[in-house]
């Protein structure tokens, strides 16, 4: 085969890697998934409340949310996914204390900073500490 064919396909199958990675990562708008250390109860009100924020029933997803956010209100998803079930309901004064609380507890989390119904709001610096911090940024005991 000549150069031309072998750079040609070459360039074709890294234009796939590249749409298929940035395809492989979080959909904009959507809930977030638990990653950290929710309890039982925290963890079934959030996957009920992704539940009904993929069927776009917003109220009932913010109601779930909420709950879970009242078991324990140190999760980050919980905050940023009720900012959003409020958003989609057009309460955006309501919204913006949920998405700045998800990036005060989730301060290295990239989908919550950079989230567009966020950005809207301006950003929020992580907050710096000499507090030990696991994997997923939060503080240490």
């Amino acid at each position: 085969m000549n150069r031309w064919v072998l750079g040609t396909q070459f360039l074709i199958c890294l234009l796939f890697v590249v749409l298929i990675g940035g395809c492989a990562g979080h959909k904009k708008d959507h809930p977030l998934e638990l990653r950290g250390d929710a309890n039982t109860e925290a963890a079934a009100y959030i996957l009920e409340g992704n539940h009904f924020f993929t069927g776009k029933r917003y109220r009932d997803a913010a109601m779930k949310y909420e709950a879970a956010i009242k078991v324990q209100s140190t999760l980050g998803e919980a905050h940023y996914n009720l900012g959003l079930a409020l958003y989609r309901r057009s309460l955006h004064a309501e919204a913006r204390p949920h998405f700045t609380k998800a990036a005060q507890l989730e301060p290295f989390n990239q989908v919550i900073r950079n989230a567009p119904p966020f950005r809207k709001y301006g950003t929020t610096k992580p907050k710096v500490t000499d507090e030990p911090r696991d994997d997923y940024g939060h503080e240490t005991d």
